[in-house]
């Protein structure tokens, strides 16, 4: 299954675009600031239905308009095609789903359907960024992956919302334990997904990540804000881990006005060995090139995901990764994408040399001023 059409009206600095996109993708060459990063923000917008830049509904809407639309449409090998569409008005802060004309019962059934994975500069927040990014990658790719996740995690936020506010309020604890039961129920099962698929996923990290630093170690491993028994315990165990933990803090929690045990608390950790044989943190001590190996190769694990749980290969996109790494790492991740027979490729750049993926063979498209021309 490919991305075969794109239409946008008034999407960022877009008035009225139709492309169709061929099955092995496009180059988009331009210059920065013409319109590349939102083409490719709009592909994935309708893989999440939020931007991936962390832009609100409002920010998307084209300027002097009142209502954007992105329409994009799925081919598979039969040549059956399936529409998803999204559109957001701003004066309403209303936003409207629906997948071959019809709204999905919950936004959720939805998700994933395009199978896209965006790489892209910004994702060296992954590793150097604050903890919340590396929760929101979780909780993307899992959305995504894990059936149940999302509603569980929607749950555990209700019950943390209403904790904390009692909290706050120096509330009676036995009405902060009141939401107990609903907080450990929702959060552990988001504590025991995410520690299942970072212990199934770690040493395909680490594969990718020695590829792409051309034999330099790189480890990931997560970082739960409960104690958990194991790697990955079962969900009664996680919960038991997690109800004694809230146990453990209550008195913290009560002085500090705040739930302080919870998947709202855990994080990732990259690694790579020191000279000494030691452990050391890329996010402390980590160079650039490291920092950016690192969010690389884990943006590679969630493609492999995508593969294994929608059973296609995903829709690559490539904003302009290629600008902040040196030669020998972009030849690597080059050499991945063709190896791998990953499937569709849609990638920005400002400049035709870096177009090298699938033998330099991808049609290339110029974009200026949000109008996107193919060149012959």
């Amino acid at each position: 299954m490919y991305l075969s059409r794109l239409h946008l009206r008034n999407w960022r600095n877009f008035s009225e675009q139709v492309v169709e996109i061929p099955p092995e993708g496009v180059a988009i060459i331009g210059d920065n600031g013409q319109g590349k990063t939102n083409l490719l923000e709009a592909v994935y917008y309708l893989e999440i239905f939020r931007s991936f830049r962390g832009a609100p509904d409002e920010q998307l809407v084209r300027f002097g308009e009142e209502v954007f639309r992105v329409e994009g449409t799925l081919r598979d090998p039969g040549g059956t095609d399936r529409t998803i569409a999204a559109a957001f008005e701003r004066r309403r802060r209303k936003k409207k789903v629906t997948v071959n004309g019809a709204e999905p019962e919950r936004l959720g059934d939805a998700l994933g359907l395009v199978g896209a994975v965006i790489f892209s500069p910004s994702d060296v927040e992954l590793v150097a960024g604050g903890p919340g990014e590396r929760r929101r990658f979780l909780d993307i790719v899992l959305s995504l992956a894990e059936p149940g996740y999302l509603p569980a995690l929607q749950r555990y936020r209700h019950a943390l919302f209403q904790r904390n506010t009692l909290l706050r309020q120096n509330a009676q604890r036995a009405l902060v334990q009141a939401f107990d039961d609903s907080l450990v129920a929702a959060g552990s099962r988001v504590l025991a997904a995410r520690a299942r698929w970072v212990a199934e996923r770690a040493a395909g990290f680490a594969e990718h990540y020695a590829r792409v630093a051309g034999g330099q170690p790189g480890f990931v491993s997560f970082v739960p804000s409960v104690d958990l028994p194991e790697a990955t315990p079962p969900a009664d165990d996680v919960a038991r881990a997690f109800r004694d933990q809230l146990e453990r803090v209550a008195d913290r929690e009560a002085a500090r006005g705040m739930t302080l045990a919870g998947p709202h608390r855990d994080d990732l950790r990259f690694t790579t060995t020191g000279g000494d044989g030691q452990a050391l943190d890329l996010r402390t001590y980590g160079s650039g090139g490291q920092q950016r190996t690192a969010a690389i190769a884990l943006r590679m694990v969630e493609a492999e995901t995508i593969r294994a749980t929608r059973g296609r290969e995903s829709v690559i996109l490539l904003d302009d990764v290629f600008a902040e790494l040196d030669p020998g790492r972009s030849r690597r991740i080059i050499e991945w994408i063709d190896q791998s027979g990953s499937g569709q490729v849609i990638l920005t750049s400002p400049k035709e040399t870096d177009v090298q993926i699938h033998g330099g063979g991808l049609p290339r498209w110029t974009i200026r001023d949000g109008v996107v021309t193919p060149l012959s």
